[in-house]
């Protein structure tokens, strides 16, 4: 619609041109004059528009640089966030149209996912870029850039095929009267620093250089946390609704630089990972956690169990069973007080691996637990031949469950899924008191998260499982919600 309205602009004008021209020269005897001057002003009201053409990209209609720099200059200040299609050119390269059909879908979606007034402007080849404006606060750009970003990384239908776009998300901020130009080039480049995968975690935009720097003396920190006693354990309590108890705790590795403060595992676990520290820091972990639960025991708590997560990199050791039975030994710790999660991710990654660690390990009495389930792609036929003892349903679909009717959905079909294995369900990120009832309603007795309590150091997380009023108090109901949950749960 755009370059035929350019075209008729164009065509309009000389149209009107040659007709001034032939006006002149025929003394206005041979053409009617109205018409010249009425073609001249359909001319003019196109010319008066065609600036505007110039800022619509081609293929998206959406908004180019000039009308996003123009509104950021106007703000002064704000956040800006800049979504790339980094397969884009692979597609084109052997399917031109196909890359601009995938292109369309994002763009299709991700409109639509945006306000009406939201800015969004198509500022690159594959990249576009939307303007918050001053309006919006970090954190809460930061929320839904994360949730655009795994939104736009579904699943694109072309015809009967499948196709996930590679989306990597980055966002920066305008200081006050800043430079726009500038800050937008930034973070268009930044895409490239890190090779990602789909929907890439959002990072503010700044200097390559800054960024390798920064990389370095991260990585230099990172290897002497150990030995430098900067790393501490957290424990978040496991509820037990069905006995009213606690169970145990998830364990959580926090570190506690002394000049950079407490730098979160979002950041330093993938470059643990990178680094190849993984296993090191997670047997520290594993060594730390059968610690303290040791410690529970000798303060007559010995029916607590203390789970451990366990990542990908120890997965490919041959060797991690016995290494965890050593670590039991070493503690005198009896093997059902541990419980080790592995994320449903890196539990399917490689099942023959997996399946082979998980029967080592529920050989010796160690319990497995699957995490962020239902945010991976295991299949049935993978689950049943895997050996565990527990599903942990990912926050995502606890969050606010009691109004979402799809996540409603998913949950109650997890549970089902436990209950026909006979395995626990967990809860974990449970928040609010009415996500806690609408899970237990519907046959979810084991809980995690906020609402309960919060990772605690390993003192005031044994004064909390002592504390069985206060517990009482957050697992009561009424009395009528009571019976038919029991009658669920007996059923």
């Amino acid at each position: 619609m755009l370059n035929r309205l350019l075209a008729h602009w164009t065509w309009s004008a000389r149209l009107a041109q040659r007709l001034d021209d032939l006006a002149e020269t025929s003394d206005g005897g041979s053409l009617d004059a109205r018409v010249t001057r009425s073609l001249a002003t359909i001319a003019d009201k196109l010319h008066a528009v065609g600036h505007r053409t110039e800022h619509r990209h081609g293929v998206t209609g959406l908004p180019t640089r000039e009308p996003l720099i123009c509104r950021m200059n106007a703000d002064g200040h704000g956040v800006l966030g800049v979504v790339g299609l980094m397969d884009f050119d692979r597609l084109c390269a052997f399917d031109p149209a196909l890359g601009e059909r995938v292109l369309l879908a994002v763009v299709d979606r991700l409109t639509r996912m945006l306000p009406a007034d939201r800015l969004v402007a198509h500022v690159d080849r594959a990249s576009l870029a939307i303007w918050f404006g001053a309006e919006v606060a970090d954190d809460a750009a930061r929320t839904e850039l994360d949730v655009l970003g795994y939104a736009l990384s579904g699943v694109v239908m072309d015809g009967d095929r499948e196709i996930l776009p590679e989306v990597r998300i980055r966002q920066a901020t305008m200081a006050a009267n800043g430079q726009s130009q500038a800050l937008l080039s930034r973070t268009l480049a930044s895409l490239a620093l890190q090779p990602g995968t789909t929907a890439a975690v959002v990072e503010p935009a700044v200097d390559p250089v800054s960024v390798a720097r920064e990389r370095y003396a991260l990585e230099q920190d990172l290897r002497q946390a150990v030995t430098r006693g900067e790393f501490e354990m957290r424990y978040q309590p496991l509820i037990d609704a069905g006995e009213g108890r606690v169970a145990g705790a998830e364990s959580l590795i926090r570190w506690f630089h002394p000049t950079r403060g407490q730098i979160p595992p979002s950041r330093f676990v993938p470059v643990m990972e990178a680094m190849g520290l993984a296993h090191e820091i997670g047997m520290w972990t594993l060594n730390a956690a059968a610690r303290e639960a040791r410690a529970w025991q000798a303060q007559a708590l010995s029916s607590l169990r203390v789970a451990v997560n366990v990542s990908g990199h120890q997965l490919d050791r041959d060797d991690m069973a016995a290494l965890v039975a050593r670590t039991l030994a070493r503690h005198s710790l009896g093997a059902e007080a541990l419980e080790i999660e592995l994320t449903e991710s890196v539990a399917m990654s490689d099942g023959t691996r997996a399946a082979r660690l998980f029967d080592a390990l529920r050989k010796t009495g160690v319990r497995i637990a699957i995490d962020d389930f239902g945010t991976g792609y295991s299949s049935f036929s993978t689950l049943r031949t895997l050996a565990f003892d527990k599903i942990k349903i990912d926050r995502e679909f606890v969050t606010n469950v009691d109004t979402r009717r799809d996540s409603q959905a998913i949950c109650q079909s997890i549970v089902a899924l436990g209950r026909g294995l006979g395995i626990r369900v967990l809860a974990e990120g449970v928040e609010r008191r009415a996500e806690y009832e609408w899970l237990l309603r519907h046959g979810c007795s084991h809980f995690q998260g906020y609402y309960f309590s919060p990772p605690l150091t390993g003192a005031d997380f044994v004064a909390f499982a002592r504390d069985t009023t206060g517990l009482a108090k957050l697992l009561a109901i009424q009395p009528r919600i009571r019976s038919r949950i029991t009658e669920r749960l007996t059923a």
